[in-house]
């Protein structure tokens, strides 16, 4: 069933109510009254449902958005406002992804009290109270993980009554997440599908529930919810890592919950800026950073300054094979043209033709400073199909409930089997093998605590990259966030410089930077010696992990609403 077809029900209905529930949709609880009479019937309170698919609460899902705020992402002449250090409780994003998140918490609770007062009964009005409760869970899970302690209600409210409401501690919202996670596996069935449309089911309420907890420190909440999806058997790891990212269906096995996009209905996103230059007229602003190009170990299990089969003028041969599916390795093809960033590549084979090689700095001063280009996900349709994707938003998928199993046993000292068998599931998938077949892949073997933390973040990033998980895995890690920013934003030289160094012999890189036990890779050695340039620097903001409460939140709340310390 494909992505186009799978939510179009759903998602038609939804853009098609539209106008009839505007303030519904335009309601937040901080600034806005509820709206009157919609939601009097099960099929707008279905209506009403539907619109928690379409894409617009999860802005912080889509498009790579929280990727370029890590150090896994690069932009052509920038640094995003968080590896800079400079957002502020006025930063754009903050004030949409507080509104839109409150807007479907609204609706959520518009939900649950129509159908409590419609006093339905049925089979599809519990379905649906329980997929307004899951929903509602998400998106007060994503609240109290970014701004920690905020306004909550689980009601309708009045204007007075939300300008009188200050910020409800972690300690008070958790439990009412877990509570409705709980009601949704209960109430959920294990299938969702209804008329052909593929809906969430009680395994996306346990993965999410892990999530949450996971982020919370409650091992024990994580590691449970886990084995519930684990022991359902209803989910597997999809044999090809790389193919996984170009299926558009979304009953692949993997996919837990993904948010379904399709240019017909107008869902989808702009992907130019993370395309090829020579295959679209403004491609190469956004790309793969060095950090995360080095992060990935060789085929022997080892990073790259103690394997002996890394090259550092060839960087793409001998990795994991998740390397070369998240970035696009010279010499390969995407989007019908062969890649090569060299600057002796100065044309390149496209659609079997010759043309002007602008991914490479010797013709094109706006060509990728790094020489990377992302492959993850990447369609030959992008470039057909006016540059957009119909890619689903994966929100999570089965890989991450391994690895957040095997990383709740590791917190409770629980380093066993079954923890590590998570791991090596996820690391022999990668090979297109299975677990026990342990020559063809580089297993993991049991080890202390923080050999094995350490190797389960480390393998969170390259199995993730680019699917935003690193943001919200660097502020739940302590100190981790910091480790990151500490590493600057590093590329080649300017045109002549890589010509100079193609020369002497220094292309791709110059030398093999050095891994930390964290995996972070240090570049500053190469650029002391003239080797690269430091395009900007990334810079730790104290004031993390909490973000700024939107001012006009705090503004208009007569002081019921505290700005988070710092900002």
């Amino acid at each position: 069933m494909k992505t186009s077809n799978i939510f179009k029900g759903a998602l038609l209905c939804a853009t098609m109510m539209m106008a009839a529930s505007c303030a519904d949709l335009d309601l937040q609880p901080l600034t806005e009254p509820s709206s009157g009479t919609w939601n009097s019937k099960l099929d707008e309170v279905r209506i009403s449902v539907n619109d928690l698919y379409r894409a617009y609460p999860y802005n912080l899902e889509t498009r790579w958005f929280t990727d370029g705020h890590t150090d896994d992402f690069c932009h052509r002449n920038k640094v995003y406002d968080v590896p800079a250090a400079t957002l502020t409780s006025s930063t754009s994003w903050i004030e949409t992804t507080w509104s839109d998140t409150y807007k479907a918490i609204s609706r959520c609770n518009r939900v649950l009290e129509s159908l409590d007062k419609l006093g339905y009964n049925s089979d599809e009005a519990k379905r649906l109270a329980a997929e307004a409760r899951l929903f509602r869970a998400y998106f007060y899970a994503r609240l109290i993980s970014l701004w920690g302690d905020v306004p909550f209600c689980t009601g309708t409210i009045t204007i007075e009554e939300a300008r009188q409401m200050g910020r409800t501690p972690v300690a008070d919202i958790l439990p009412v997440i877990y509570s409705d996670y709980d009601y949704a596996y209960e109430n959920l069935p294990e299938s969702n599908i209804v008329q052909g449309i593929w809906r969430v089911n009680r395994y996306v309420a346990a993965s999410l529930k892990c999530r949450i907890a996971l982020t919370m420190k409650d091992w024990e909440i994580a590691r449970d919810a886990a084995r519930l999806v684990m022991a359902s058997r209803q989910y597997s790891l999809y044999p090809d890592f790389g193919a996984l990212f170009r299926d558009k269906t979304m009953d692949n096995g993997e996919y837990i919950f993904c948010i379904a996009n399709s240019i017909e209905l107008g869902q989808s996103s702009s992907v130019n800026s993370f395309m090829l230059r020579t295959t679209v007229s403004s491609g190469a602003s956004g790309f793969p950073s060095w950090d995360l190009l080095a992060a990935f170990e060789c085929t022997d299990g080892k990073p790259i300054d103690e394997s002996p089969l890394f090259d550092p003028h060839n960087p793409y041969l001998n990795r994991d094979p998740r390397c070369n599916e998240t970035f696009v390795a010279p010499g390969s093809v995407v989007y019908g043209c062969v890649y090569n960033p060299s600057p002796s590549a100065k044309t390149v084979l496209l659609d079997g033709k010759s043309v002007t090689n602008k991914d490479s700095k010797i013709n094109d001063q706006y060509a990728a400073p790094t020489g990377t280009c992302l492959r993850k996900g990447a369609q030959d349709e992008w470039r057909t199909g006016k540059n957009v994707s119909e890619n689903p938003t994966i929100i999570i998928r089965y890989a991450d409930v391994l690895l957040m199993y095997a990383e709740a046993k590791i917190e409770l000292g629980e380093l066993d089997a079954s923890m590590l068998n998570a791991i090596n599931d996820v690391r022999a998938r990668a090979y297109k093998t299975t677990r026990d077949n342990t020559a063809a892949y580089p297993a993991l073997a049991l080890s202390d605590q923080n050999t094995m933390r350490l190797a389960v973040r480390k393998e969170r990033r390259v199995e993730f990259a680019w699917e935003g998980r690193r943001f919200f895995d660097l502020l739940r890690w302590d100190g981790w966030m910091e480790k990151a920013f500490s590493h600057d934003y590093y590329a080649f030289p300017t045109k002549q410089g890589m010509v100079d160094m193609e020369k002497a012999g220094d292309y791709y890189w110059p030398s093999t930077p050095e891994i930390d036990e964290c995996g972070f890779a240090d570049f500053k050695p190469m650029f002391d010696a003239g080797k690269i340039v430091r395009v900007l620097p990334r810079k730790y903001d104290s004031r993390f992990p909490l973000l700024p409460i939107p001012a006009i939140e705090v503004s208009i709340s007569n002081g019921k609403i505290s700005q988070n310390p710092g900002w």
